[in-house]
C-alpha cells in the first residue's frame, strides 16, 4: 500500500513540473514550522504540511530514512498544533532538533 501511494505521488509530482520544481529547503521548513507552532495560522500550517510532504518524497528517493522519519514527526506536530490549537497551552517543537541533526 505504501509503495502504491509513493508511486502515485511520484507520478503526480513528475507530471506537474511546477510542483516538482518547488521543493522547499530545510531552513525554510524549520522557520515556517517554528512560526506555525508559535502561532497556528491556518493557511501557513496547511501549506507547510504539503511542503514537508514534498521534502519527504525527495529524501525517500535518496534513502535518507532518518531524515524522512524526522520530517514525518515534524509534520505530525504541525497537524497537532493546527487541529488542537485551542487545547495546547505550551507549544514546543520536539522534532526540530532531529530534523536539524538528520537532514
Amino acid at each position: 500500500m505504501k509503495c502504491l501511494t509513493t508511486l502515485f505521488l511520484k507520478i503526480l509530482l513528475l507530471s506537474n513540473s511546477v510542483m516538482a520544481e518547488t521543493i522547499p529547503t530545510k531552513s525554510k521548513i524549520l522557520q515556517q514550522s517554528s512560526d506555525c507552532i508559535k502561532d497556528s495560522q491556518s493557511q501557513v500550517c496547511k501549506e507547510l504540511v504539503s511542503e514537508i510532504e514534498k521534502l519527504q518524497l525527495v529524501v525517500f528517493d535518496q534513502n535518507r530514512f532518518k531524515c524522512q522519519s524526522s520530517l514525518l514527526g515534524l509534520q505530525s506536530e504541525i497537524i497537532e498544533v493546527y487541529y488542537l490549537k485551542n487545547f495546547l497551552n505550551k507549544r514546543i517543537s520536539f522534532m526540530t532538533p532531529y530534523v536539524i541533526k538528520n537532514c
